[in-house]
């Protein structure tokens, strides 16, 4: 592939202007582009620049609403629930954050759950903004049927993806894990299949339930939990948490992400938000933090997960995608 290095504001600038061309408002849009933004400078490309050309689709032939309001309440004193009304989950979860921080504040927990959203991708842009608020951060989401459960080999949840973003005494994030309970992101088999690459064995299971290293027999079939009945109890989890608890589709039923017609993807995202200081024992809290990143990184090649971001101000990006957002961006 042949890499260009494109500067961070500009990936932001030429998302944002896609969005808007295709009929998201500027709010709407640019919330979504920060989410953009983030993926592509954290080099989560799967849930960065990819998703460009599915979101304007999909905009274009209304499968994603680009301008509702979405709806905030407050269901009990520790929680808050954000309807997203077949809108965007990055505007939903912006319309209930600030509610829902001194919701965890004032109780030591809030539930923060949104419903009826477009897919969220990256769940980590979501927890590291609750752990800057000086919070720890939970949060799971579910995607559409492409999981066996350990054995089988007909998909019954996503690849369900967690996250935990912990936070650090100044406010930043100390470390935080980012992962789908797949083996791996779906996205990836994509992009191997699209690339004619093949794909190492334990990630996916051909339609006859047999391992392939195919990435077109991958998706005819189904992909493999992370760590087996380990990680396909995480997705289920995961499941309950983002589809039974916010009344929003289970994997089972959610249709396919990507296309651009179809029925809204009506999917769900649940956020436990814990206030480190709900017993007055913070201090004891970040001595944990700084005890575990010390013994941690005394050891040759170990570290805390997402301990070693940097703040880049460009990225590389395949030219062939750059090309697609700038014509994208310039759409009349």
């Amino acid at each position: 592939m042949n890499k260009i290095t494109v500067k961070l504001e500009d990936i932001k600038a030429q998302t944002q202007k896609a969005l808007v061309n295709h009929g998201a408002s500027e709010r709407v849009a640019e919330s979504v582009a920060e989410a953009v933004k983030v993926a592509e400078a954290e080099n989560n490309k799967v849930c960065g620049l990819y998703y460009l050309e599915s979101y304007c689709n999909q905009l274009k032939s209304n499968r994603v609403d680009g301008s509702v309001m979405p709806e905030v309440k407050k269901p009990s004193n520790s929680s808050v629930y954000v309807d997203a009304k077949n809108g965007f989950a990055q505007p939903a979860f912006a319309a209930g954050f600030e509610m829902a921080v001194c919701t965890a504040r004032e109780n030591g927990i809030c539930l923060f759950t949104i419903a009826h959203s477009h897919t969220c991708t990256s769940m980590g842009f979501f927890t590291s903004q609750i752990a800057k608020k000086g919070l720890l951060g939970i949060g799971a989401t579910v995607a559409p049927a492409c999981v066996s459960p350990p054995g089988g080999n007909k998909p019954l949840l996503g690849t369900n993806p967690i996250s935990m973003s912990v936070p650090s005494k100044n406010n930043d994030v100390a470390f935080q894990f980012d992962q789908s309970t797949s083996a791996i992101a779906i996205g990836k088999i994509r992009m191997a299949a699209s690339n004619g690459e093949s794909i190492p064995e334990g990630w996916a299971v051909d339609k006859e339930g047999k391992p392939t290293t195919d990435p077109n027999k991958a998706l005819e079939g189904s992909l493999l939990s992370s760590g087996g009945y380990k990680g396909f109890g995480f997705g289920l989890m995961a499941e309950l948490l983002a589809s039974a608890l916010t009344g929003s589709l289970s994997s089972v039923n959610a249709p396919p992400l990507k296309t651009t017609e179809g029925a809204p993807h009506d999917l769900g995202q649940t956020y436990i938000i814990i206030d480190p200081n709900f017993n007055g024992e913070k201090d004891h809290f970040f001595e944990q933090i700084n005890s575990l990143t010390e013994l941690i990184s005394s050891q040759p090649n170990a570290r805390l997960p997402g301990s070693n971001k940097n703040n880049p101000s460009e990225t590389e990006v395949d030219k062939d995608l750059w090309d697609s957002v700038n014509k994208l961006a310039e759409l009349d």
